[in-house]
Order: C-alpha cells, then structure tokens, then sequence
C-alpha cells in the first residue's frame, strides 16, 4: 500500500510519497520519495492577500506534476492541505477549483488549528518518554502552531499567524507576539519541566548544524550559539560560504528567533527535534482513516 501527502505552505509545497508497512497489530510507513519546490506563496498572500497569476501559474503546474508522479508510483490515497498563504489569499478558493479542474486534484486550505492536529497525527511523542510535559513548536512561512500536552494527552493547542515569511515582509504583529506569549505563559506554569519539540524544515536544518546525535536534544544555549554564528554572515554569505539553499538561509533566521522566544517564554532548556512535518503528519491521518487494527 502507498498513500501520498501534499503541503502547501507558504515557503516551500511539498510531496510525499510513503509506503505503508503493516507489522502484526501495528502500523508503519516508510519514505520512498520526497520533493520540495520553493514556491513562496505567502510573499504574495501576506503583503497583498492575494496570489499573483505567476506563482497561481507554477503552482497549477507543481499540482499536475505531482498528479502525474502519484499515478506513476500507483498511490492507494493521497491529501492535499494547503495552510496559511492559501488561507489568507482572496483567490486561495479559486485556486482550489483551478487545481481540481487542471490537476485532478482535491486540495484543501485548512485552518491552523486542524493544520496543528495534523502535525500533532505524525506521534512524536510515542518515541519519547509520555510521563514528561512536552510542547510542539512548528514553525512555518505564515504560521506557528503550539501544542502542549502532559502524560501523552494534549492539554492545549493554538495557531498563531507568525511565520519565518510574514516576519521577512513585515507582517508579524505585535499583538499577535503578545498573544502567543500570554498562550504559552497561561499554559506551561501549570507543568513543571517542560521539553520542546521542535518540527519544521528549519528547525531540521538548525538541528543538522549543530552536529548533534541522532535523538540527542539542542539546548536553548546551542541554538542561541547556533543563531548568532548565522546571523553574524550576510544573506549572500550564508548561500555561498555555509552552504544553505537560497530559500533557506533567509528564514532560518526568523525561524530562530521564534524557536528561541517561544522557547524563553515556556523555560524550556532542551528541544528534541525528531525531523518530522506536515506531510509526516498528513500520511499518518491517511493511515488512521483507511487502516483499522
């Protein structure tokens, strides 16, 4: 069995092909191919709530190559999910009818909360120790989604619009920083010790830089160390002497500085960070709609 997972973020669409290991009473997938195409929507749907026809175009013809890959790899089941730039776009909608009409593509725009579940699916937690107090950070273009939870059950989940994109065009707000703070302020001082759990494609990146074993977690001192050793190179610097993609060493940056303020503000000292994601997640609510043990 083979399903599929699209994410439609607002820095990079992503697609996931994985095919589905069952094991006795237990399910499992494993990665056969992964593709990321930096598209960038949420430039355009942060400064002005709408998609340009260009990037509406390279998204079009992102979706029919996908299509054409899914039928190659003969996936069972496939779901599209489009997250913050096509949930703030006026023409997010008609984007979505243009990709069912031209791709033969069913792809929803979810709201940040459903997008927090979904992360929330890919069980993290099952490989860390579920007696401890635990706080899912994701970190995306448009959106960072919060989920606390304490002996394996989730206590409290939030979308809040800061993101790695909307702080790069200015458009995080300061009522909005405010607003996560009092969320994760009100919350953790109910658990004492509380760990983080770190998802994202930069949070991965970080992770990798830092040279840490597999598992191990990254202080909050490391990736402070870590943000200051990146920011103290230019923009052009971090492409051609550390070796970042283009597309990544932009955000990486504002993708610290939330990871490290959500981080002082919870206390939090050490972040695991199990290099999952959205489409992780996505593959997962396949497996628990369609496999019943």
């Amino acid at each position: 069995m083979r399903y599929a997972a699209i994410d439609i973020g607002s820095n990079a669409v992503r697609l996931l092909i994985a095919d589905i290991v069952q094991n006795n009473n237990t399910v499992s997938f494993k990665k056969n191919t992964l593709i990321r195409v930096p598209l960038r929507l949420g430039d355009d749907a942060f400064l002005n709530q709408f998609i340009s026809p260009k990037k509406e175009e390279d998204l079009v013809k992102t979706m029919r190559a996908f299509k054409n890959l899914i039928e190659v790899y003969k996936v069972d089941d496939y779901m599209a999910c489009a997250t913050s730039a096509m949930r703030e776009a006026q023409n997010g909608p008609q984007i979505v009818e243009r990709v069912k009409k031209e791709a033969e593509l069913n792809l929803e725009i979810i709201h940040g909360e459903r997008e927090a579940n979904i992360i929330y699916a890919s069980h993290i937690e099952d490989n860390i120790d579920n007696t401890k107090n635990y706080l899912y950070i994701d970190v995306g273009g448009g959106s960072t989604e919060l989920s606390l939870f304490s002996a394996g059950k989730l206590f409290a989940s939030q979308s809040f619009n800061i993101g790695t994109i909307r702080i790069l065009d200015n458009q995080d707000r300061e009522e909005t920083w405010e607003e996560m703070k009092k969320f994760i302020v009100t919350n953790t001082r109910k658990f004492k010790n509380v760990m983080g759990i770190g998802t994202g494609g930069n949070i991965n990146k970080l992770y990798k830089l830092s040279d840490e074993k597999d598992s191990a977690p990254l202080s909050y001192a490391k990736l402070k160390a870590l943000y200051n050793y990146l920011n103290s190179y230019s923009l052009k610097d971090r492409i051609n002497v550390l070796g970042l993609n283009p597309d990544r060493a932009d955000v990486i940056i504002p993708a610290c500085t939330i990871y490290l303020t959500v981080m002082k503000w919870a206390d939090i000292k050490q972040i695991y960070v199990p290099t999952v994601g959205m489409v992780d997640g996505i593959i997962q609510t396949l497996i628990e709609k369609n496999i019943r043990l």
